[in-house]
């Protein structure tokens, strides 16, 4: 049996493993290669090393609440190299009249679960908080349709919560329009909260109150920490590793082989084969005129990117794929000496980093001090951070050239936080069309494309089930389970006899 998984992002990545673990568990003789475009495989996983400073293109952790990528890394041997966020007293800070000011303690999955800092905080008028404790006695709507972020918090907490608070920590994590991004698909827990609690804030506290229950004997650790026995035992949200998420990329390859995956070959296409069953059901054609047969094929690319491979084969899929939309952003880096930087940006006290609502009609949309968040990510005398440019609010900017962004970032900087000197490194990362939104029908969306896709061929990755780390892992993971599900019954079908590889 043949698989070729086209793309060699983490979905690829993680694909190409689990087909792996899942055919050796049944006694599947199986092969698999991963064709990636890039001359490097990760996607948007993308570490450099230059000076000291560890600089961060993609995703700079995942989340330890969702169990995929802790997991995977467990089954690599990586859970010693797990690192948690430095510890500091205000995590998150928002722009707010061109102050920043620190999100209200206790802000979990947007609504608050704890009201004195809520009630304490300058981020909000008198009257904004007031329509926020509203959410404790409006009705919870019934109707289970789908509607957009913005519609929701506007209608449990308020325009002024949702525009000075819920929108730019949406725009940090998705870089999209709350009017736009489905409720169902990226937030199904504010579904729950409101439909068991009736209430965001009850919702919120109860869940809050109930995760600092302590940890049960026997309940494994998440990440090796120091432990105090008089306080409870909770993993950080979450964690990366010392010399940056490449880590996780560079042991899946390790495990899988270099003969895995073919690097820098685009696919043309992709070929339905004619002939019976026992003959493969696709040819994936390469640049180089190499023809992969495969009896199963995994598109773990963008869903554009897919759309233009399945078209010659089915065109009402191509057409179902492209409906998924996609915003370009761009990644700005920049090291500093520690001198450069006034305090407290940069130092622990200062926070991790901002978001910037868009109502502050700002050109960056958020920012994270890397060297604070994180530890190794610079040298000691020197401060890293991260500007985030693009997306829903403002794709234009992605027209200028490299130089022009540093710039506008550094424009940026001494405006809001002083920094005047000039960077002692600056790196630019673009991502175009490369962030898929999940607008409102996104799962009416997905489900089409299921019903759609035509008998060996297979959707992972950021564009359907989840844009995080944790969420392309397990998707993958599905997939390869479907793959192998699939392809044990062809091949009892083929033989047409008792032979049973153990999958129902």
């Amino acid at each position: 049996m043949n698989v070729v998984i086209i793309g060699g992002g983490i979905s690829g990545l993680a694909a190409a493993y689990s087909l792996d673990r899942q055919s050796r568990a049944i006694g599947m003789s199986l092969s698999r290669v991963v064709v990636e475009g890039a001359p490097r495989p990760g996607g948007k996983i993308l570490t450099r090393r230059s000076e000291g400073f560890v600089l961060e293109g993609g995703p700079d952790s995942f989340l330890t609440r969702k169990p995929a990528a802790l997991a995977l890394c467990a089954e690599l041997g990586l859970t010693d190299r797990l690192i948690a966020p430095r510890p500091t007293p205000v995590s998150t800070r928002i722009l707010h009249r061109g102050r920043l000011l620190p999100l209200p303690e206790g802000t979990a999955l947007i609504a608050p679960t704890r009201l004195w800092p809520f009630v304490r905080t300058p981020l909000l008028s008198w009257r904004g908080k007031a329509r926020a404790a509203w959410d404790l006695v409006i009705p919870p709507r019934r109707c289970g349709e789908d509607e957009s972020v913005g519609a929701f918090i506007r209608r449990r907490l308020g325009r002024e919560f949702l525009e000075v608070i819920a929108e730019p920590l949406l725009g940090g994590i998705h870089a999209g329009d709350p009017e736009r991004l489905s409720l169902h698909a990226l937030f199904p827990a504010l579904v729950e909260l409101e439909r068991r609690y009736g209430s965001l804030i009850r919702g919120s506290r109860v869940r809050s109150k109930e995760a600092h229950q302590p940890c049960h004997a026997g309940r494994p650790a998440v990440v090796s920490l120091p432990v105090d026995e008089r306080r409870p035992v909770l993993p950080p949200a979450f964690v990366s590793f010392p010399s940056g998420m490449a880590e996780l990329v560079e042991a899946l390859v390790a495990r899988l082989g270099t003969g895995a995956l073919i690097l820098g070959r685009r696919v043309e296409g992709i070929v339905r084969r004619a002939g019976g069953t026992a003959c493969p059901r696709y040819e994936v054609v390469l640049d180089d005129h190499r023809r992969l047969a495969a009896d199963a094929v995994v598109l773990a690319t963008p869903a554009h990117v897919a759309a233009d491979l399945v078209e010659p084969v089915d065109p009402a899929l191509a057409g179902a794929l492209r409906r998924i939309r996609y915003v370009s952003t761009a990644v700005v880096s920049l090291g500093y000496r520690r001198a450069d930087v006034p305090r407290p940006w940069g130092e622990p006290e200062g926070g991790h980093g901002f978001v910037i609502p868009r109502r502050e009609g700002r050109m960056i949309n958020a920012c994270t001090w890397s060297s604070a968040k994180f530890d190794g990510r610079a040298p000691s005398d020197r401060v890293l951070l991260r500007a985030f440019l693009g997306g829903a609010r403002a794709e234009k900017v992605m027209e200028l050239d490299d130089d022009r962004l540093v710039g506008l970032v550094r424009s940026e900087l001494a405006d809001l936080l002083g920094i005047v000197e000039r960077p002692l490194i600056a790196d630019v990362v673009r991502w175009p069309h490369g962030i898929p939104q999940y607008d409102v029908g996104h799962l009416e969306r997905v489900a089409e494309l299921e019903r759609r896709r035509p008998v060996g061929l297979y959707l992972t990755g950021a564009a359907y089930h989840g844009v995080g780390v944790p969420d392309c892992i397990a998707a993958a993971q599905v997939t390869a389970a479907a793959v192998i599900r699939d392809l044990a019954r062809a091949a009892q079908d083929r033989i047409g006899t008792s032979a049973h590889w153990g999958v129902e």
